[in-house]
């Protein structure tokens, strides 16, 4: 590869981690073109050159981020071989995902608090791809008699609504049992903690229970 196009791919990357960090603390309005290019140590024109504009540079954020763990979900379940070992992949990839980039929850949570007002459709599309992919796992776990009938939608967002929650509610958990130590916040919970809660609930709500009728004597 081209030590130019390596350059370019670099400094591509560090205004798009950089970018999102500002718009994730600070939110898409009181984040300027100048803020980023400062944290970033580039110049704004370079910015507007390769994203034109901060609507253009908050949808390419957006857009690598969701596709990113949308990939990441999809690669996980390769190895799976039944609906239940998908909905854990899935539980467990998203989690891994928002911990090593704790910047996203913050995000979609910001966007979605302000109804979509900065949420380009690209960025619908991308959401849309990973509740279609949870879908498809209940519809299947449904279809081989494993899962019991669910609202995929509040199955989503019980998911995916929870890990988002604990990453951005994590300080504030954390002083919260400083504040009164007997208060369980789950302040010291990791995410690999929270997943598997999150899967076990889920599998219990779930699973369709085999019941064995009895008779007297």
């Amino acid at each position: 590869m081209p030590k130019q196009k390596r350059d370019a791919e670099a400094t591509k990357a560090k205004i798009i981690k950089n970018a999102m960090i500002l718009f994730s603390q600070n939110g898409y309005d009181a984040t300027t073109a100048d803020d980023i290019a400062t944290a970033c140590g580039v110049n704004k024109a370079m910015i507007f050159y390769y994203y034109k504009n901060k609507a253009g540079l908050y949808e390419a954020v957006m857009s690598e981020a969701l596709s990113a763990i949308h990939t990441e979900v999809i690669t996980s379940e390769k190895c799976c071989v039944s609906p239940l070992a998908d909905l854990e992949a899935f539980i467990r990839t998203y989690a891994s995902y928002c911990e090593q980039n704790p910047y996203l929850p913050s995000l979609l949570l910001r966007e979605l608090s302000n109804s979509g007002t900065h949420l380009p459709e690209m960025m619908f599309s991308s959401m849309r791809q990973l509740f279609t992919l949870l879908s498809e796992i209940l519809t299947a776990g449904q279809k081989q008699g494993i899962f019991q009938n669910a609202q995929p939608m509040i199955i989503y967002f019980m998911i995916v609504g929870t890990m988002n929650l604990m990453i951005t509610t994590k300080p504030l958990r954390l002083k919260a049992a400083q504040l009164q130590e007997e208060l369980d916040t789950c302040s010291d919970c990791s995410m690999e903690e929270i997943a598997d809660y999150i899967f076990t609930k889920t599998k219990l709500m779930l699973e369709v229970k085999n019941e064995t009728s009895t008779t007297c004597a």
